[in-house]
C-alpha cells in the first residue's frame, strides 16, 4: 500500500470529542507534528473526518 504523510495545521481546541480523539488514533498531539501512515480504508476514513484540520502528502 502507499503510505502517506499527515500534518496537523489547524488546532483542535474548541474541536468535538470525537474529532480530538480522531487526532489522537492519527498520533498526532502538536500542531506541526508530521505522522505516516499506510494508505488504508480506515485510515482514510479517519483522515476525512478530520480534512479541515490536517494536511496529507502521498509519498
Amino acid at each position: 500500500m502507499a503510505k502517506i504523510s499527515i500534518k496537523q495545521v489547524r488546532s483542535a481546541i474548541g474541536r468535538t470529542k470525537t474529532q480530538k480523539r480522531t487526532l489522537e488514533a492519527l498520533g498526532l498531539k502538536k500542531l506541526h507534528q508530521v505522522v505516516e501512515h499506510e494508505a488504508t480504508p480506515a485510515i482514510l476514513g479517519m483522515v476525512a473526518a478530520v480534512s479541515h484540520l490536517v494536511e496529507v502528502q502521498e509519498k
